[in-house]
C-alpha cells in the first residue's frame, strides 16, 4: 500500500531534489507540492496525507511554526539546511530530520522510519487509534519519559508548565498546545487557559470547580472557554 504525501519547499532546486527522491520510492505517491505553509494547511483540511516533506525557512509561517500552531496528523520529515534546530524537530515528534544537501539513501532512510510509524488501515474497516502510555517531555537540558496512568493535570505557571504526577512534578518550557498534540484528549483535556486535567483522575466536578484525587484535593477552576470542550469529552468517556 502506497504513503500518500506532500512536500512544502520554496526553493526550486531543492523541491526538484526532493520530488525526485519521491519518485524513486515506489511505496510513495505524490499528492502536491507548495511553496508556503498556509497553502498547505488549507489542502491538509480536505485531505488525509500520510507524510509531509516539511522546510523550515518558509517565509511568513515557518514549518516550525506550522507544527506548533496545527493539529498535523502525519508524519513529518523535516528537510531543511539548519542543523541547529534538531532538537526541536524531535520535541515536536517529527519521524526524521534531514539537513541539506542529504543523499538518496539518508532520505530512504528517513521514509522507511516514517512509514514504520504510520497505522496502517482499510477504508472498510473500523480504524481503531491506538492510545500512548507515555510521552517524552522537555526538563532543562533532558527528556524525560511521563507516563500518562501517573498524570494528575498541568498548571501553568508564566513561561512554565507544571506537571503534576503520582509522587512528583516536572517543569517544562513546552506550551499547552504542544502538550495537547501529544496527549490524547480522551486522557487529559483543558479546562482553563491556565489548567489540564486527567480525566482519570478527577474526583468530582461540582458547578465550575474539578478536584483531583491523589493531589490533596487540588480544585481547579472551569473557564468559559474551555467547558463545552470539556463536558463534551466527560460525555464521550461514558460511552
Amino acid at each position: 500500500m502506497k504513503t500518500s504525501c506532500i512536500i512544502i519547499e520554496d526553493e526550486p532546486l531543492a523541491l526538484e531534489r526532493t520530488r525526485s527522491y519521491v519518485e524513486k520510492i515506489t511505496t510513495l505517491e505524490l499528492l502536491a507540492t507548495f511553496d508556503n505553509a498556509l497553502d498547505a494547511f488549507g489542502f491538509l483540511k480536505t485531505q488525509e496525507v500520510g507524510l509531509i516533506f516539511l522546510d523550515i525557512n518558509l517565509g511568513e509561517l515557518s514549518g516550525l511554526q506550522f507544527l506548533e500552531t496545527t493539529r498535523v496528523k502525519s508524519q513529518v520529515i523535516i528537510t531543511t539546511a539548519y542543523s541547529e534546530y534538531a532538537l526541536r524537530g524531535f520535541d515536536l515528534q517529527v519521524a526524521d530530520y534531514l539537513v541539506k544537501p542529504f543523499a538518496f539513501e539518508r532520505f530512504l532512510q528517513a521514509v522507511d522510519r516514517a512509514q514504520s510509524l504510520i497505522q496502517p488501515y482499510s477504508k472498510d474497516a473500523l480504524k481503531i487509534p491506538t492510545t500512548p502510555t507515555f510521552i517524552f517531555v522537555k526538563t532543562e537540558y533532558r527528556l524525560e519519559k511521563v507516563a500518562l496512568a501517573d498524570l494528575l493535570y498541568i498548571e501553568g505557571m508564566r513561561d512554565y508548565r507544571k506537571i503534576h504526577l503520582v509522587g512528583k512534578a516536572i517543569m517544562t518550557l513546552q506550551t499547552f498546545s504542544e502538550l495537547e498534540r501529544e496527549i490524547p484528549s480522551a486522557i487529559a483535556c483543558r479546562v482553563h487557559k491556565s489548567y489540564m486535567v486527567a480525566l482519570e483522575n478527577i474526583e468530582s466536578i461540582e458547578r465550575d470547580r474539578i478536584i483531583i484525587k491523589n493531589a490533596g484535593n487540588v480544585i481547579i477552576p472551569i473557564s468559559e472557554t474551555y467547558r463545552q470542550t470539556f463536558f463534551e469529552q466527560i460525555r464521550a468517556t461514558k460511552k
